[in-house]
């Protein structure tokens, strides 16, 4: 069997992005959450920023000469974050960053990240394109990006009202998103990479409407919606243990979902246990919504109604923090 050491010889440390992250905290004990806070002084709103990229899923891009729909992912991966905290996202600035500059391509790359931002609502202020010869290979290209939203301090959702009997809901993902590439790529060859192009270049699933109409639905005197995780890089453990208090744990049913024909591959090909295919990938699940028990069956019948695919995966107990997936 293929264990977690796979993904490190992979290219890809989670237990040392971690203690980078525990190292940090130290000094700066706000870092660590889905998104930057910034309380506005004599203001009851904070702003809420972010910044990520996409990871070696633009090596596919590369591979397979297709970059309008990276720009969704760089997207996606911001404003998926900060919505985790209820704010809505407010603009996006890009960074582009290349050897010599190819302007058609960039243009490509470009209009998908506009299309990104039409998805999310939001505009698209700015950004910087640089050349940097030498720097990349031929052809290639870093991506980045960064996002702001607003929130009313007093409805900042941060896990803290999560209490035991509460569910977790799990919000269909359209692939594997922008997380888990360096072991795709280590059990694919090329040519498989080309065979399954549409399933792996699939943009990463925007969810910023459904999850925003759901808390103005739902969170509008009381907060009944209690958590929010976007389910990326460490996926269920990391993610979803971001958002706990310390005195629960949440039970996840891993056969309460249909989980993509491509992680079943993914699996059967490299002969990887389903502890680590949990712990690299979403397997099916891109978000994930903890709320009380008595509105579930209204926020499920909500997301359907825009067209998201939604079911109960999940559930809070009594514990210390820990995420079972069973």
């Amino acid at each position: 069997m293929v264990s977690s050491v796979m993904y490190k010889n992979a290219g890809v440390d989670i237990a040392a992005g971690d203690e980078l992250v525990y190292r940090i905290k130290k000094n700066f004990h706000s870092i660590g959450g889905f998104g930057g806070i910034f309380n506005i002084k004599d203001s009851k709103y904070s702003l809420v920023s972010s910044t990520d990229g996409v990871g070696t899923k633009l090596k596919l891009a590369f591979l397979l000469n297709k970059h309008d729909t990276i720009g969704i992912d760089l997207v996606a991966m911001n404003v998926n974050d900060i919505i985790c905290l209820g704010a809505k996202p407010l603009f996006f600035l890009d960074y582009f960053s290349c050897g010599k500059l190819n302007i058609n391509l960039a243009e490509q790359v470009i209009n998908g990240i506009a299309l990104g931002c039409k998805l999310a609502n939001i505009q698209l202020i700015g950004g910087e394109t640089a050349e940097m010869p030498g720097f990349y290979k031929n052809g290639e290209y870093d991506l980045a990006g960064f996002t702001v939203g607003i929130i009313e301090k007093n409805n900042i959702i941060n896990g803290n009202e999560i209490k035991n009997g509460d569910i977790v809901i799990g919000l269909a993902s359209s692939g594997p998103h922008s997380n888990g590439y360096s072991m795709i790529r280590s059990i694919l060859s090329e040519d498989e990479i080309k065979q399954y192009r549409n399933q792996l270049l699939v943009p990463t699933t925007i969810y910023v409407n459904p999850v925003l109409h759901i808390i103005q639905k739902f969170n509008k005197e009381i907060k009944k919606v209690v958590g929010i995780a976007h389910i990326t890089g460490g996926s269920f453990k990391n993610k979803i243990k971001r958002i706990l208090p310390n005195n629960v744990s949440v039970v996840i049913d891993k056969n309460s979902w249909e989980i993509p024909e491509i992680f079943s591959l993914l699996q059967r090909k490299g002969n990887i246990i389903d502890e680590d295919m949990y712990k690299v990938f979403n397997m099916g699940i891109g978000m994930v919504i903890i709320a009380q028990a008595n509105i579930v069956d209204k926020v499920i019948s909500s997301l359907k109604l825009l067209s998201f695919n939604a079911n109960i995966i999940g559930h809070i107990e009594k514990g210390d923090r820990n995420v079972k997936i069973l």
